[in-house]
């Protein structure tokens, strides 16, 4: 592990799953995110609580007793998540170099024009 994920937890795509439910809203039940995964997912009540259980004890989630249920809150921060999952994924993929990726996600993906164009005024203010 390097410097950059530090503390920071490895969170499984199921998990990302309910992260993102948490972080959108938190403090959440373990009951209020099964209802938001629902429609989205087809995963019982049971394999929610178990990945939250797995988000607590990997560091991810902290929980506090509400009555007879807990309430969930993120222990992460999502950017810092995202930018770690991206430098890992550059790294295991094409050996930490960004134009690689850029040109094959933007030879092998289908852009709109809008697309492009918000591409484009990134990168100009990247000159800047």
């Amino acid at each position: 592990m390097d410097e950059k994920s530090k503390g920071l937890p490895r969170i499984s795509e199921a998990e990302w799953e309910v992260m993102k439910i948490i972080w959108a809203g938190a403090p959440l039940t373990a009951s209020d995110v099964v209802a938001a995964l629902e429609g989205s997912k087809d995963w019982n009540p049971k394999t929610v609580r178990s990945l939250m259980n797995r988000l607590v004890e990997k560091g991810a989630l902290g929980c506090n007793p509400e009555g007879k249920s807990y309430s969930y809150f993120p222990l992460v921060k999502e950017d810092e998540c995202v930018r770690y999952e991206t430098s890992s994924l550059l790294r295991r993929i094409y050996g930490g170099a960004l134009k690689p990726m850029l040109v094959h996600f933007l030879s092998d993906e289908r852009l709109t024009k809008e697309d492009i164009e918000e591409l484009k005024q990134i990168l100009d203010q990247r000159k800047e």
